[in-house]
């Protein structure tokens, strides 16, 4: 199955540096991938409020 391309050059003759140019733009403008979540630690936990109390 073909993919249609990003963008495409409609006039003149970019040089590579241009197009790296503006593929750096885009790639810019893209949101970062998501962090993978932390595991909480038990003993943070317990200290946030409405969380039931655990002591020993």
């Amino acid at each position: 199955m073909a993919e249609e391309p990003l963008f495409r050059v409609v006039r003149g003759t970019p040089t590579a540096e241009e197009v790296a140019a503006i593929v750096g733009a885009l790639f810019s403008l893209a949101p970062a991938p998501a962090a993978p979540a932390r595991p909480r630690s038990r003993w943070a936990l317990s200290a946030r409020p409405g969380q039931p109390r655990r002591w020993r």
